[in-house]
């Protein structure tokens, strides 16, 4: 232990602001003159400003990947168990950074943040963002730190594609892209779960077209059932079943509509939880960027040809049982790698967790994270 924490911990962290004053031009052709983001960082930047790893968050991820804001936080940052020393993104070795996404809730300018022009929350009236929007956002603050080229941009689920993105769209600031449980484009069905998350929040009548802080209210229920949705499909069927059965919360049926089975408990409680921090708006946005994301679209479907402009390696890892992003996907990133003469190392972990299993330190997957990040500590070393 190191003081009240773990000795793999990176312990104390803060986050801090970046004010970035120079417009962001957006895909969807609107402008933000002026734009915050909160981020943090774990270990050090060394002189040559080689160690760096740029943290891209999933759909409810923020700034806080690792360590405590305070002494009493029981729990750490969302990606602690791979952030840290000896971890597998080391950072006695790393630079780290991770930031919350433009149109967020939680520190960066989003839908919850004051918009300079009107002095009123953004709420509804905040742009659609896309994936390439939030890698452009980065870029600039890759810059502040004076970084050019980035060690590696790691992400899971919707990191991972803005991971992707950024092998795309700057080939020449990044040296490895690791895409985990993630998909070069969401399927159909994706959409679909994405539509009725979006469905639920937007007939909660507490939703104002969007505008329900000026109502002092928030569309609870809403949020409630898009979490619940969410929830189902990141989690498998194994999973689920280990976890809860078909357990009763008291030894006989009640015969009624209210929460009667485990899993029913577990479903509520996540949800009502999350509407309490979540951002409706923000919600939508997120779940948008998914939709949008599509790499092959600007060169007519042809993933292949969309991969051609990269220089940097590849680790993509998928999980057996993640039918949300199955490995399926992951496998069809991989040929098209392959195809486009890049060198890619991949592994499909067996993990009964479902898509969640990213963020869950299975011993195989640790091992395998730890040993592609390794190769990467030792060309910093030469």
């Amino acid at each position: 232990m190191s003081g009240s924490f773990p000795a793999d911990s990176v312990g104390l962290v803060r986050p801090h602001i970046q004010v970035f004053e120079e417009p962001l031009h957006l895909d969807c052709g609107q402008v933000l003159d002026k734009y915050e983001l909160i981020y943090e960082t774990y270990g050090e930047l060394n002189a040559e400003r080689s160690n760096a790893i740029l943290i891209c968050h999933a759909l409810s991820g923020d700034h806080h990947a690792a360590g405590f804001h305070n002494q009493a936080d029981k729990k750490p940052g969302w990606w602690d168990s791979c952030i840290g020393p000896g971890k597998p993104i080391d950072t006695q070795v790393f630079f780290v950074v991770c930031l919350n996404n433009l149109g967020g809730c939680n520190g960066s300018t989003g839908p919850n943040k004051v918009n300079p022009d009107t002095g009123d929350l953004y709420g509804p009236t905040f742009p659609v963002v896309t994936v390439q929007d939030w890698v452009k956002s980065q870029v600039r603050l890759a810059d502040m730190f004076g970084i050019d080229v980035w060690a590696a941009v790691v992400g899971g689920s919707l990191g991972g594609m803005q991971a992707l993105r950024w092998s795309l769209d700057f080939p020449d600031r990044l040296k490895h892209a690791l895409v985990i449980a993630s998909t070069p484009r969401l399927t159909a069905q994706n959409i679909a779960f994405n539509e009725i998350s979006r469905k639920a929040i937007t007939s909660d009548p507490e939703f104002h077209d969007g505008r329900y802080f000026e109502h002092n209210t928030v569309p609870t229920k809403g949020l409630m059932l898009a979490r619940m949705i969410g929830h189902i499909t990141y989690l498998s069927d194994e999973s689920m079943g280990e976890k809860f059965g078909r357990e009763l919360k008291t030894d006989d049926f009640n015969f009624g509509y209210g929460v009667e089975f485990e899993v029913e408990s577990y479903l509520n409680y996540q949800g009502k939880r999350f509407s309490q921090t979540f951002d409706a708006n923000t919600y939508l946005l997120m779940t948008r960027a998914l939709d949008y994301f599509d790499p092959a679209a600007d060169v007519g479907g042809d993933l292949v040809k969309a991969l051609a402009r990269a220089t940097c390696d590849y680790f993509v890892v998928s999980f057996s049982s993640d039918w949300r992003f199955s490995p399926a996907r992951s496998e069809q990133l991989v040929e098209a790698l392959v195809k486009a003469g890049k060198n890619v190392s991949y592994a499909e972990i067996e993990a009964p967790h479902g898509h969640d299993a990213f963020l869950i330190p299975t011993p195989r997957y640790l091992a395998i994270f730890s040993a592609y990040m390794k190769r990467i500590a030792q060309v910093l070393s030469l």
